[in-house]
């Protein structure tokens, strides 16, 4: 194929890269850390909440291995230090040998920092997986996975025998500067415990003719693999018998409400309302709701092809009909490249001629015999107004101050970019039934309570600009002088020395207990001033639909949960555990508003693809059980309205343009075919999923 945009540095900068994991005399070699054999390797270790004890149980190499005992308590971790920081750019990963002692599976992860200011977002990447009771394997962790380019993968192919941690994060290692990579759990419920032995650096596999014709990979076989064309309309027949024997689930009313259930109020939209002490969204038939959704319902899924011809057996040439799932995209730098889309081009492959009209089609057909009843989050608006619920989502861009990833909720030119945005974006639902309602943004940097850095980051970012530049210092500083009065009080209470309102500067560490009121006062202000202006911008444009939030991700500031549960008709988080424990999520409850999680999935490793994504599973029949298990704990909690899996179809096998994510993630393949598994999981819970959030709530009567 002629790659007439491909860009002389960048495919140097990637053919470096592909160096790095060809196959070559050294390609199984390795560079041995530890396998626990001596007093010297041992001083590598630093323990955190853990207990380590040397036995000969679960050794892989020499006569030694480590057992490692993780305490119950939110991060035990064991670190793996050098006195020098280590150089990993001539390595393609860090492998270990990992047992499982326990009778029940465990899940870990391994982090690997390049300075020791990491945090758990700058200066390191994190992968994790799950290990079956009385279990051996080896694991590794990619290193040589992004660029400065924005290109890469996060998972990667591995050698034989070899399960992948991935890796997470966006951040780009230093590689000749890695300070140190720990083993470590995230709250596990009691004392957990593994053996490790054999802890090395080692040469990556080859990326070279790992994908083939249909974006598949080559090195493998697993049920469902394609391995021709004319397998295409076998799998199609197949598939309508499929649907015709696994109807829509009945029971349910026109918009998969609870036709059985109570009747409320009718509106002629979507609402919600607390029943007996669970919160329901509400049918504009009035039936009771529980949203049970799929986000990125779409075909497109392209991956950069620029500079990486060599991992691809088959690319159409320029007169091939398939070309036309060519396309451009830019790279983090800004550079384009050319991409190509597999998953398209697989469905063209199939349908024919027709192909995005019956695709559409089949699609509906496949949500409403699964049992889901939203069309969720990140998906083409071709699939809306097609008798079945969904929401939208809105971005926006402009020049207003920013607070890091947030905008600075006081700036005019914030809230003139948002109804500008909203103003488009919201024309296709305005009077229409269907439509539940509307997110707006997705995982803002609001910070989290796991540190006062991460806790009160906005508002002393806000407080740290210039006034003439930050609407927010302003705004802030009239807090400040209204509480205080004088510049005398203020420098008493925060050990300053400013001579004036202008020159007040942000806090220092470690801050004292009146401080830290006065930070958590204003990030609230922030936090109202940013949801009451989306709000309204949504209610003035669109009354009759829900405004959802705007997502939260990972762990929460009250001050900003409440202000969101103050101004939006549903809070939202994007919620990636194995479950909804209530201990960890009853605090819900207090804000007595209803919430939807927007974004769960879990992903493994036997069907072909190189990472699991954020939640691992021990194999597909384990994602299907994880499925259950998590939608049942969201049905049974009595905040929760509604949970969206992510995503409808598998990421690209070479990693989607944005970031490299390549997760198995997928309700679907990228050869468009189903995964039983976890699709008949599926409709099973949703076959059962009304009564069991009833016996949740005990009776629900008839108002």
């Amino acid at each position: 194929m002629n790659q007439s945009l491909a860009i002389p540095a960048l495919s140097r900068a990637l053919a470096a890269v592909a160096l790095l994991l060809a196959p070559s005399a050294r390609a199984q070699e390795s560079q041995p850390v530890t396998s626990f054999e001596n007093d010297e390797q041992m001083q590598l270790l630093a323990p955190r909440d853990t207990r380590i004890e040397l036995v000969s149980q679960g050794v892989t190499d020499g006569s030694r291995a480590l057992v490692v005992r993780f305490s119950a308590v939110q991060w035990p971790a064991l670190f793996f230090r050098s006195p020098q920081p280590w150089d990993l750019r001539l390595w393609g990963e860090i492998a270990v040998d990992v047992t499982n002692p326990e009778d029940q599976p465990v899940s870990f992860y391994l982090r690997v920092d390049d300075d020791p200011r990491a945090d758990g977002t700058r200066y390191c990447r994190t992968g994790s997986s799950t290990l079956a009771p009385g279990e051996t394997r080896t694991f590794s962790f990619p290193l040589a996975v992004i660029n400065s380019q924005g290109y890469g993968m996060k998972g990667l192919p591995v050698w034989p025998g070899t399960t992948s941690f991935g890796s997470n994060g966006s951040w780009t290692l230093d590689l000749s500067h890695i300070v140190q990579f720990q083993i470590f759990m995230s709250s596990p419920g009691r004392e957990r415990t593994l053996i490790l032995d054999n802890v090395r650096f080692r040469a990556g596999r080859s990326l070279d003719n790992i994908v083939d014709r249909f974006g598949q990979y080559t090195g493998d076989d697993w049920p469902g693999k394609l391995y021709g064309e004319e397998d295409f309309a076998a799998r199609r027949e197949a598939e309508m018998q499929t649907l015709a024997d696994s109807p829509p689930i009945a029971g349910r009313d026109g918009y998969g409400g609870w036709e059985g259930g109570p009747r409320l109020a009718a509106t002629g939209f979507f609402r919600t309302e607390k029943v007996d002490g669970q919160w329901w969204l509400v049918t504009p038939d009035g039936n009771l709701f529980f949203s049970s959704g799929v986000d990125g319902v779409r075909v497109a899924a392209p991956a950069f092809v620029t500079g990486r011809d060599s991992m691809f057996t088959w690319l159409p040439e320029k007169e091939d009909p398939l070309a036309r799932f060519y396309g451009t995209a830019s790279f983090a730098s800004g550079q384009p490249g050319t991409t190509y889309d597999f998953h398209s081009a697989n469905i063209f492959r199939k349908y024919g001629d027709d192909w995005r009209g019956v695709w559409k089609e089949v699609t509906l057909a496949r949500l409403r015999s699964w049992g889901f009843n939203t069309i969720g989050n990140w998906s083409d608006s071709m699939v809306y107004a097609s008798g079945m619920p969904y929401v939208t989502t809105t971005h926006y861009g402009g020049r207003f101050n920013t607070l890091g990833t947030v905008p600075d909720p006081f700036d005019d030119r914030f809230a003139a970019a948002v109804q500008s945005a909203l103003r488009w974006n919201l024309q296709v639902a305005l009077g229409d039934p269907w439509c539940l309602g509307h997110f707006v943004d997705n995982e803002l940097g609001w910070g989290s309570a796991s540190s006062d850095a991460s806790h009160f980051s906005l508002p002393l970012a806000a407080l740290g600009q210039k006034t003439a530049e930050s609407p927010a210092r302003s705004a802030l500083l009239g807090l400040l002088r209204s509480r205080y009065g004088t510049m005398d009080a203020l420098n008493r209470v925060w050990g300053a020395t400013a001579a004036d309102w202008e020159s007040v500067q942000a806090p220092k560490a470690p801050f004292n207990a009146a401080v830290k009121q006065d930070l958590s006062d204003m990030l609230r202000v922030l936090a109202r001033q940013y949801f009451s202006t989306v709000s309204t911008a949504v209610q003035a444009i669109d009354p009759d639909h829900l405004y959802l939030g705007s997502r939260f991700s990972g762990n929460y500031s009250i001050e900003v949960v409440e202000a969101a549960a103050e101004f939006a008709g549903v809070v939202s988080f994007n919620i990636y555990q194995k479950r909804i424990e209530p201990n960890a999520w009853n605090w819900l409850n207090a804000l007595d508003k209803p919430a939807i999680i927007g974004e769960f999935h879990f992903g493994a490793l036997d069907g072909g693809m190189f990472h699991t994504g954020l939640v691992p599973a021990p194999g597909q029949a384990g994602r299907a059980r994880m499925f259950q298990d998590y939608v049942t704990s969201v049905l049974q909690h009595p905040a929760f309205v509604g949970a969206h899996w992510f995503l409808y179809m598998d990421q690209p096998l070479v990693g989607r343009t944005q970031d490299g994510e390549n997760y198995n993630i997928g309700m679907v393949t990228v050869t468009d075919m189903p995964y039983p598994e976890l699709t008949g999981a599926a409709r099973d819970i949703h076959l059962r999923m009304y009564e069991v959030r009833q016996a949740a709530g005990g009776t629900v009567e008839n108002r």
